[in-house]
């Protein structure tokens, strides 16, 4: 089982992200505050679950935290401030809407862009270690991934519906023959041909 926090007395929000290695669509990050002596046996890393696991967990962690809140940062701004200045940005967004402020940040990964004057912790594998971090990364998924299946219907072609914007072989022959959505990040390699241009 996942650690419930990282300290005894301060209020912690686990933040993560989802969607930074797509070819399509925003970045998504959560910031999640559970209750100190939280535990649940299935959280996890949200890559970990199953997809129905995801759902269930989703609703879950929206009735018992204490707060949270999801926010996005667009394909456009992607392209304009590149990816991980996008990724901590929403987290910033996300935590812009919680309604009461931390007093730590739990950052999955190695990288942080500092928040505030507020005091973070970056845990590499964070989504696997503690619970607030595990919760925000199902809130972020399966948020953006409900967004992709989604746009998936209006941009038919791609496998969004399943692949929800990362670079698979089904989403790669629907450039090739569909050409590039609305929705395409342009500052990616989209196609491995693009590497022989340089």
């Amino acid at each position: 089982m996942l650690r419930s926090s990282f300290t005894k007395d301060l209020t912690e929000a686990g933040c993560d992200e989802a969607g930074r290695g797509c070819l399509a669509g925003p970045v998504v990050a959560a910031a999640v505050v559970l209750p100190k002596k939280y535990r649940h046996k299935l959280l996890n890393d949200s890559k970990q679950l199953k997809k129905d696991d995801r759902e269930e967990l989703r609703y879950e962690i929206q009735k018992v935290a204490i707060s949270w809140a999801v926010a996005e940062v667009s394909h456009e701004e992607i392209d304009e401030i590149n990816i991980l200045n996008a990724s901590f940005k929403a987290m910033h967004l996300a935590l812009d809407k919680l309604p009461e402020t931390p007093q730590l940040l739990l950052i999955d990964g190695n990288r942080f862009k500092p928040y505030r004057d507020i005091r973070h912790e970056c845990v590499i594998k964070g989504d696997a270690t503690y619970l607030s971090i595990a919760a925000a990364s199902v809130l972020a998924k399966t948020y953006r991934d409900e967004l992709m299946q989604n746009l998936a219907t209006q941009y038919p072609g791609y496998g969004w519906e399943t692949n929800v914007g990362y670079p698979t072989e089904e989403h790669r022959n629907g450039i090739k023959q569909l050409g590039i959505t609305p929705y395409h990040r342009r500052s990616f390699t989209l196609l491995p041909e693009q590497l022989e241009l340089f």
